[in-house]
């Protein structure tokens, strides 16, 4: 039997792609990450969880050679300022840090996967065994965008292909054509937080704005695959509700449904549409 590594962040996409390995056949041997990981992974049929500080690169090589392991994924969240703040790098990472031009993550993931490479253990893309969770293009739920949401969604997306470019951030919320909040380290979730708290602050005052809020979230330019993809649940839809957001927008066949159809059921609940665009039109 193939045995296949997962380096497992926090949320539930470690715990989707270890079913579905396990479904087609793969004994699954989880790096889990101390930080971030849910301890719930244990329990999940793997062949083997092993438990690594975020630093330890030179640990993470060893026990997945130790362990016969020629192909691995990497899935679920690494929170952004835990990266540049909390790691304790190893020597081996402490070397891959101080050779980056760029301290971003798409730079220091791609030279994760590059060192993985070099060390006979090849980074396959975070979708491969998902494909199905991946979003199609069009109107998503029973509510299409209205008039001014589209155009907040046009606008977003410009704002947002641009922020990308710079692996700032993936999420950028509107309210009629004006930007309240753009992601930075803090993720997704925060960002639509601190846009209900802006727009409940300016309405405690006069404001000419609409309360309403558009939520862009977008795959980066040229987006790897294989790490950092864009995710969407069912909590995001609960966070959009309670900050007063009505639609949502994210990039066709390059972000996941956490959650599958319990997502869009959840928007639907909430009267918040949900559109999918497959290149850089709205629809």
């Amino acid at each position: 039997m193939q045995r296949l590594g997962l380096i497992a962040g926090n949320g539930k996409f470690p715990f989707l792609v270890l079913d579905a390995a396990r479904a087609q056949g793969y004994e699954v041997v989880v790096a889990a990450i101390k930080e971030e990981a849910f301890p719930e992974i244990e329990s999940r049929g793997a062949a083997a969880v092993h438990w690594l500080s975020l630093g330890e690169l030179s640990k993470l090589i060893e026990t997945f050679q130790r362990e016969g392991v020629h192909r691995a994924i990497m899935a679920g969240q690494v929170k952004h300022k835990q990266i540049f703040s909390s790691i304790r790098p190893d020597w081996r990472l402490a070397k891959l840090l101080l050779s980056l031009a760029t301290r971003n993550t798409d730079a220091l993931l791609g030279a994760v996967a590059k060192v993985l490479g070099d060390e006979g253990i090849t980074l396959e893309n975070s979708t491969w065994l998902l494909e199905p969770l991946l979003v199609k293009p069009g109107v998503l739920t029973k509510r299409a965008p209205s008039e001014q949401e589209r155009k907040n969604i046009e606008y977003g997306r410009t704002v947002a292909r641009h922020l990308a470019q710079h692996d700032i951030g993936q999420t950028v919320v509107v309210a009629e054509s004006a930007c309240v909040a753009i992601e930075a380290m803090e993720g997704t979730d925060a960002t639509i937080e601190r846009a209900g708290q802006i727009m409940r602050s300016l309405h405690g005052e006069a404001s000419t704005l609409s309360r309403d809020l558009t939520v862009v979230k977008i795959a980066k330019p040229n987006q790897d695959m294989r790490f950092d993809v864009p995710v969407v649940g069912v909590k995001t839809i609960e966070v959009m509700q309670a900050a007063g957001a009505t639609c949502l927008a994210l990039d066709a066949g390059k972000c996941l449904l956490l959650d599958g159809e319990k997502v869009l059921d959840a928007a639907n609940a909430a009267a918040i549409a949900v559109v999918a665009d497959s290149d850089c039109r709205t629809e």
